[in-house]
């Protein structure tokens, strides 16, 4: 199966630093890969890299065989960084979940989901308003369409964050760490929702520190460490049996 999301050699440096040092993987239709580390490990710049958000020190990033980011130059020309207006249509393939919700405050919840599906979908009200509704849905939203972000807990907020992700019908979701910035008894409400996202056959990057998740839903995990990608394989047998000392090092660390 010919892969959806193709990376080759990416690096990323800020300054002298580098931060990630020559990433390579392939995510196929459908598939759901977890990225799991120390922080620092370059994970969040990595994912951040698919559509952009960061700007690639060198490397290849293509979605369905279409490059991300980079107009080819014309005869005797280098190629060209896309402007933010010229990237709109590819980063609205890939639907992305912040560690923050970065809602509206002064919009009701339908209105945050629904302004998305119009300014990236260019439905109209009524099918922007209807998507929305069917997008709240999904992640057990639908009875708070009228209230406000305010009026909401963190794991609320981020539900309509990932409704709104959906609602640009993306061919592939990013979730950078979504459950970080909740309080603890708030984590199961959002992964219960991104599970059932996952068992619905979406294409997933997945970012996160909650280890028996990624092991239990993600079909492969890729462990980072110091920009590099140290083990990958099947979720199961990466965190269970992990072949490598440095992966064995840091999960013996976080059951502990």
């Amino acid at each position: 199966m010919t892969a959806l999301l193709s990376v080759t050699g990416l690096r990323k440096s800020y300054g002298s630093v580098e931060v990630l040092k020559g990433i390579d993987f392939e995510v196929k239709a459908g598939e759901k890969i977890a990225l799991i580390g120390p922080s620092g490990s370059g994970k969040s710049t990595c994912l951040r890299c698919m559509n952009f958000l960061e700007k690639p020190s060198a490397g290849d990033i293509r979605l369905d065989g279409e490059r991300v980011g980079v107009r080819p130059g014309g005869r005797g020309d280098s190629e060209r960084i896309m402007s933010d207006r010229q990237l709109a249509p590819q980063r609205a393939q890939m639907g992305m979940v912040f560690q923050l919700f970065h809602l509206w405050p002064h919009l009701s919840v339908l209105e945050n989901v629904a302004i998305a599906a119009r300014k990236v979908r260019r439905l109209s009200a009524v099918e922007a308003r209807d998507l929305a509704m069917e997008m709240l849905a999904k992640v057990h939203m639908s009875h708070r369409a009228s209230a406000s972000p305010l009026e909401l807990s963190g794991g609320q907020q981020q539900r309509v964050a990932i409704a709104r992700a959906l609602s640009q019908k993306p061919k592939l979701m990013l979730f950078d760490e979504p459950t970080s910035a909740l309080d603890p008894e708030l984590v199961h409400e959002v992964l219960k929702v991104i599970e059932e996202l996952a068992a619905e056959g979406r294409t997933m990057l997945l970012v996160t520190h909650e280890i028996a998740f990624a092991r239990d839903v993600a079909d492969r995990v890729m462990f980072l460490d110091g920009g590099v990608i140290v083990e990958e394989g099947l979720a199961r047998d990466v965190i269970t049996t992990p072949r490598e000392p440095r992966t064995q090092a840091f999960l013996k660390q976080i059951r502990h």
